[in-house]
């Protein structure tokens, strides 16, 4: 498998928004996006912020073009805040270093990535996880 379906990216969508509802979390937005950083599918719960498509493509893009998921982006930003700095100014502020980007990987290559926002980051990470799963995928958060 090369690239992340259409019917993958909304299972994750459907699973990830199905875990927060579980988990009874805040609105939720949900980005996915192929090894390229494209978006393939995207949804925003009823009373979630207009501005949480940013926010949740940010998480995604970010883990996709640096091939690491943002647990590792924070952990880096907070120890080499210069370095994300940086990065982020070459991804023209695109970057949203924080848990809730989640890599997407099959047969041990990235296809994609999913980026959770609404509720804490720690929490989005895990409806992405969910998502992921559910798809079929392996998560790396």
């Amino acid at each position: 498998m090369t690239a992340i379906t259409l019917d993958q990216a909304r299972t994750i969508i459907a699973k990830a928004l199905e875990k927060g509802a579980e988990m009874e979390l805040k609105p939720l937005s949900v980005v996915v996006l192929d090894a390229g950083g494209n978006v393939q599918a995207f949804e925003r719960q009823d009373g979630a912020a207009p501005g949480r498509f940013a926010i949740a493509h940010g998480k995604a893009y970010g883990a996709v073009m640096l091939g690491m998921p943002g647990s590792a982006q924070m952990a880096r930003a907070e120890a080499q805040a210069y370095f994300m700095s940086a990065v982020n100014g070459v991804f023209g502020g695109a970057v949203v270093p924080v848990p809730g980007g989640v890599l997407v990987e099959a047969d041990g290559k990235v296809i994609g990535a999913v980026g959770v926002t609404g509720d804490t980051s720690d929490n989005d990470a895990e409806a992405a996880l969910a998502g992921v799963a559910a798809a079929g995928l392996t998560g790396r958060a």
